[in-house]
């Protein structure tokens, strides 16, 4: 094997071995509904259950202009709801990519919100739950997220890619 074949080959399983078989994924979302518009990212666990939804292990981003502070607990229920716990789960899909349950997020000025999907409603519907200290919202929301690509593996991919175009390019040179 030739010099330039030798080292397309490593870049090639270097960028194979890099990309792990694991990793987070992360989600574009926002919903919107009167008076109400939340948005920014999730992170998720890549493993997905039989239903094919994952967990949600974090969240960024606004709802009406304040920020999201953190993702409420796993089977817990944002406070004023009760007993209506979470269960931070989302999926791909048109319909019914949260659940039931939804996931819960705290705000910087002492907010809590529980977007859901309330399958029970018919049609089915997506709802925000929202409380405060003195107040409690229920509302119908439209819903989206879409899994955003891992910029770096795709950078890798592009990578090896690269190199075994320009290995099958030396190879066909003459005289080389």
């Amino acid at each position: 094997m030739k010099a330039p074949q030798a080292l397309a080959a490593i870049a090639m399983a270097s960028a194979l071995a890099a990309t792990p078989a694991w990793a987070d994924i992360v989600w574009n979302w926002n919903y919107a509904g009167t008076g109400i518009q939340a948005g920014g990212t999730l992170t998720t666990a890549d493993a997905a259950d039989a239903d094919g939804f994952h967990l949600i292990t974090a969240i960024t981003g606004m709802r009406n202009g304040d920020a999201i502070t953190g993702l409420y607990p796993t089977g817990a229920a944002i406070p004023g709801n009760a007993p209506y716990a979470l269960d931070n789960l989302i999926r791909s899909g048109p319909q019914g990519q949260i659940t039931v349950h939804g996931f819960g997020f705290t705000t910087a000025s002492g907010g809590y919100a529980n977007p859901f999907f309330a399958d029970f409603n018919n049609p089915a519907i997506y709802m925000e739950v929202f409380t405060t200290a003195s107040s409690y919202s229920e509302d119908a929301i439209t819903f989206t997220a879409s899994a955003v690509p891992e910029p770096s593996s795709m950078l890798l991919w592009l990578a090896a890619l690269g190199a075994a175009g320009w290995a099958g390019a030396r190879r066909r040179r003459p005289g080389t």
